[in-house]
């Protein structure tokens, strides 16, 4: 089984991280869509969905 991926365009490295996320304008408060990040990509897509108000959490990765 492949392991899976990061979420950040052309990433192709395992994923650690979990964004938990939603877009108010779209989703119930209690929903939460899911990025996959690597360790390098963390930061960056974190600070993407922060800067839009959709980032909830972030959690280990299984």
């Amino acid at each position: 089984m492949e392991p899976d991926v990061c979420s950040a365009k052309g990433c192709r490295e395992p994923a650690r991280w979990q964004l938990l996320w939603n877009n108010p304008k779209l989703h119930t408060p209690d929903r939460r869509k899911t990025w996959l990040a690597c360790a390098d990509h963390r930061e960056s897509l974190e600070a993407f969905l922060g800067a839009r108000g959709f980032l909830k959490d972030t959690v280990p990765h299984r």
